[in-house]
């Protein structure tokens, strides 16, 4: 395939990451189709000349290269894998990338019912959050080699400022589960600074700026810890979005036979901050979990929710009272 501003792209799932990475391929000049479940998140996208599609399917009809960037890996098997899923529905040649944080294993299934199609199927994940996929400097982690991702690269940079090749299906939805386990861990690093900061009567955002200049520092820390000493909880990265992710790194480990005990602390924090109602808030909602009861009552969650061995999103055993780092009152 020969990529030119004559080709035609789809992205199904203008959500809070899909739709500015949408915007970045019309500013480049390229033919834009667009699904979304609710069309009211596409608005802005149509009026800027994307084309509107009744489903994923119409969207990949005539497309040359279809991106999907949806919420759980159930939405990614049912958008491909369906009877008029896109690897039927696509025509031969096409490109589908997949955006979205899923499972590696799924990512293989696609890629190798594509490859009976004689379509060109490849993981995608990205990571940069909202911010990066507004500025258009997302990094992107492809599960193919260079050689096999070259004909859409001039698309891929469009809305992004660097690329990872992992090698083959599936690898770069490993590669992003490394990121996700390892960004997990520096989200509790913080807030546990930040409770200790507090409690230890210290001005908390001085120490963040000592952290922020010492080995201690991170990325989490630098962008998110501000908003959460503000009380800034609006989504750029939800936190059941983390909590799937962990979760898919947990299995991975599994499967391994590896243990991640970081990952389990955070799983454990996420999966309680979902539980009391902090789904849809963003991942540095975490620090709500350290705070007294009208501090989480004022952002809108519950502690009465949660009850001892209540079941977890990926099937596991929540933490009981004794795990939460705080609970109402504390």
């Amino acid at each position: 395939m020969v990529l030119t501003k004559k080709s035609r792209i789809a992205l199904i799932g203008t959500g809070i990451m899909g739709a500015p990475i949408a915007g970045h391929i019309l500013d480049a000049g390229y033919d834009l189709t667009v699904y979304n479940r609710t069309r009211c998140k596409a608005e802005g996208l149509l009026a800027r000349g994307a084309h509107w599609a009744d489903s994923p399917a119409e969207a990949a009809r005539e497309a040359d290269v279809v991106f999907t960037m949806l919420g759980y890996p159930g939405d990614v098997e049912d958008v491909y894998l369906a009877t008029d899923g896109l690897v039927r529905a696509a025509k031969k040649g096409a490109y589908l990338i997949d955006l979205t944080t899923s499972s590696p294993q799924l990512a293989r299934d696609i890629h190798d019912a594509c490859e009976v199609e004689d379509k060109f199927a490849f993981d995608c994940p990205v990571t940069g959050g909202q911010s990066g996929a507004e500025a258009g400097t997302l990094t992107l982690i492809i599960g193919a080699t260079e050689e096999r991702a070259r004909p859409v690269l001039p698309l891929l940079q469009t809305f992004s400022s660097k690329v990872y090749y992992m090698g083959g299906a599936g690898k770069g939805q490993v590669a992003k589960l490394c990121n996700q386990v390892s960004l997990a861990s520096c989200m509790v690093g913080y807030a546990d600074a930040m409770a200790l900061a507090e409690q230890g009567g210290l001005d908390v955002a001085q120490v963040l700026d000592m952290i922020g200049h010492g080995m201690g520092g991170s990325v989490a820390l630098d962008r998110l810890a501000p908003k959460s000493l503000d009380g800034d909880y609006r989504p750029g990265f939800l936190c059941e979005h983390m909590r799937k992710d962990i979760a898919l790194a947990r299995q991975q480990a599994e499967d391994m036979d590896l243990a991640l005990p970081g990952a389990e602390t955070a799983f454990t924090l996420y999966d309680t901050l979902c539980e009391i109602g902090g789904s849809r808030l963003g991942t540095q909602a975490i620090t709500l979990l350290y705070q007294d009861e009208a501090a989480a009552t004022a952002a809108g969650l519950d502690w009465s929710l949660v009850e001892p061995a209540q079941g977890g999103a990926d099937g596991t055993d929540a933490a009981d009272a004794s795990a939460q780092p705080s609970g109402p009152g504390n």
